[in-house]
């Protein structure tokens, strides 16, 4: 009976710690391990390894202390919208796509990220279109995949 209780317990302590959504962690970190503080302060800047922190089952770098508490005392203001994946592929085609950690655009508050690469900026063409539909399509499609 101890080993059944004991079993159930860890098994529960497993699901419990286990990632809410599924996050883009390419490098082992959010956002390619770029300081998520730093975006909103106008610039993507990589954190360091030795100032990081975990949340949600995730790694997060920043570049300084202050960025590091910045996060701690709010994480839900920094963490990227859907999960770090590219926010126009999101909107899209409802599909998780990796990003650039240099690409990104705040709005109303939030961190979005996108893909760049070669002849395609996501980002460009996000802003090229309605960037508060795609938001909104990307809201609904989010809920879809997130998990």
């Amino acid at each position: 009976m101890k080993r059944i209780v004991l079993s159930l317990f860890l098994i529960t302590g497993l699901f419990l710690q286990a990632q809410s959504i599924d996050y883009n962690t390419k490098k082992g970190y959010a956002a390619h391990g770029y300081d998520v503080v730093s975006y909103f302060k106008g610039s993507a800047v990589e954190g360091l390894k030795e100032i990081s922190t975990e949340y949600d089952g995730v790694q997060y770098k920043f570049t300084n202390k202050e960025h590091l508490e910045k996060f701690r005392s709010n994480p839900s203001k920094y963490i990227p919208q859907y999960g770090g994946y590219c926010a126009y592929a999101v909107a899209v085609s409802g599909k998780k796509v990796g990003i650039n950690p240099e690409t990104y655009e705040i709005r109303d508050g939030k961190l979005y990220l996108f893909y760049n690469k070669g002849k395609t900026n996501t980002l460009e063409l996000w802003l090229n279109k309605s960037p508060n539909t795609l938001k909104s399509k990307a809201d609904t499609n989010w809920e879809k995949i997130k998990n």
